[in-house]
Parts: structure tokens; C-alpha cells; sequence
């Protein structure tokens, strides 16, 4: 048996299929691992999403920043860009289904087993894992709640608050969670998040580093994350594995093997 975790898949199935193939890849005995970004920019993220659900218990996610914008757009198809590609699934006659599988996926996977944290954007330096994981927690209740979730998605897009408090309630408290889960890039040792850029780590604004600079609470945890494809995939800390490969953006899309960190790309057409 081999658990296998994939960086942002944003549509792009063909790429994950041909490395799933390279692996030889089967769902009775293996496991994949996702980032999140299942869907959105890439040519066939309804397609994407009904295979990823094929693969049944084999295959654990987290959600990302894409993955929510999917739910919200379904509340409301106004906030749908012009640069999405989400209309397929909407439209699609198992949307219902496709839908309340997201809402029911978490935004942080920890496995004590490994020893390993998995979120969208990472952690940030404030939070240990065991709070990572609660506050992650409070988000999927409300996501999975249906008098809840409107107005959790009416009230989930802005940078403000920008810095954690325990005191924050309600959709604002919430919002500020899934930022740091999905959204991070940049931050200051008390949390302070800079959401506007979206550069490399030598971009950051002054007085903020990439959030795996910082130290850690729990600095024994591995972190996988993908959501920064500026990194193309390179980090040097150890224990921080970065897959997003910028695989939408005409890059590779990155396999790894999470036992062993041997990692595989595929740079194959979209």
C-alpha cells in the first residue's frame, strides 16, 4: 500500500491521471492524498471531480480557496468570474452530489500516524496543529450545515480581519480561518496575513515572511500544502513539502510519494 499526495489539480485530469499511471496507482490498495483546488481554470474540473469520487475511500482532501468559490458560486451564480471554469459542473445533472461531497470535505487533514498535517496554504506559525485542526473543524460544521452555510459563504470572501484573535465570532471568525487554511502566503510572527501578494518568497512585503520561514508551534509535524505555485515547489525547510507546480499555469503538476518524498511531475498537455 502507497499514499501518494498531489498538488493543485485546478481541472487539469489528464495530468493527474497520466502520474496516477506512472505510479501504478490502484484504489484498493492505495491512497491519494489532494491539496485541494480539485477544480476551477483547468479544462475539466467536472470531469476531474467525478473521478476523484470514483476513487471512493482512497481518496482524502482538503479543501481550497477554488473548492469554496465552487460552493458559493452554487448559492449564488453571480459571484462566478469570467476566468472560471466552473458552469460544467454546475450544470451537470449530479451537481447535487458533487457539491455535498465538497461540503463535506475538511480544510485540514492531520495523520498521527505520519505525523503529518495537510491544508490548502499551510499553517501558520501561531497555531499549533491540535488548533489548526479544531479551528479547521468549526469551519466544516458550518459548511455542513444547511442553515449555516449561506451565510457562511455570503460573508467568506475579504482580507479582513487580517490577524487572528480568540475573541473573533460568528461568519467573521470563520472567514478568518479559512484564510489562513486556503489563502496564506505571506505573514508576520504574530499572524499578521498579507493576502494581496502573490509572488515568490523574495516578493514579500516589508516586514512579512513566507509562513514556513517562521517558527513553528509544532515544528516535529511534516506540512504539506500547495496554493503558492510562485514556489514551484521549492522549499528548503525541512519538512514543509510545497506540490503546487503551477501545473494550470502551463507548468507540471507534482506527485509525491508521502512515505518516501520521492516525487514525480508530469508536464504532459492539459
Amino acid at each position: 500500500m502507497a499514499v501518494y499526495a498531489v498538488g493543485d489539480i485546478q481541472g487539469c485530469l489528464k495530468p493527474l491521471q497520466c502520474l496516477l499511471r506512472k505510479v501504478d496507482f490502484n484504489p484498493s490498495r492505495d491512497t491519494l492524498w489532494a491539496v485541494g483546488d480539485l477544480v476551477n481554470r483547468g479544462p475539466d474540473s467536472l470531469e476531474t471531480l467525478r473521478f476523484l469520487e470514483g476513487l471512493g475511500n482512497a481518496f482524502i482532501t482538503v479543501l481550497g480557496n477554488h473548492d469554496l468559490h465552487l460552493l458559493a458560486c452554487a448559492q449564488n451564480p453571480k459571484r462566478l468570474r469570467k476566468s472560471d471554469t466552473l458552469m460544467p459542473i454546475l450544470d451537470a445533472p449530479d451537481s447535487e452530489l458533487l457539491l455535498d461531497s465538497l461540503r463535506h470535505r475538511p480544510l485540514a487533514h492531520f495523520d498521527p500516524q505520519r505525523n503529518i498535517l495537510m491544508t490548502h496554504a499551510g499553517i501558520p506559525p501561531i497555531w499549533s496543529v491540535e488548533q489548526t485542526c479544531t479551528l479547521a473543524a468549526e469551519v466544516s460544521a458550518a459548511l455542513r450545515d444547511d442553515q449555516r452555510i449561506p451565510g457562511f459563504l455570503d460573508d467568506m470572501y475579504g482580507n479582513e480581519p487580517a490577524c487572528w484573535s480568540d475573541s473573533l465570532e460568528g461568519t467573521t471568525r470563520l472567514r478568518v480561518i479559512t484564510n489562513y487554511l486556503t489563502r496564506m502566503r505571506f505573514c508576520r510572527a504574530d499572524g499578521t496575513l498579507d493576502l494581496k501578494s502573490k509572488e515568490g518568497p523574495g516578493g514579500a512585503p516589508n516586514g512579512y515572511r513566507p509562513w514556513f520561514k517562521l517558527p513553528r508551534r509544532n515544528p516535529e509535524v511534516q506540512v504539506i500544502f500547495g496554493h503558492w505555485a510562485a514556489l514551484e515547489g521549492k522549499v528548503s525547510e525541512p519538512g514543509i513539502h510545497a506540490l503546487d507546480t503551477g501545473c494550470v499555469w502551463g507548468n507540471s503538476m507534482t506527485l509525491m510519494n508521502v512515505d518516501t518524498g520521492e516525487k514525480l511531475c508530469c508536464k504532459c498537455p492539459h
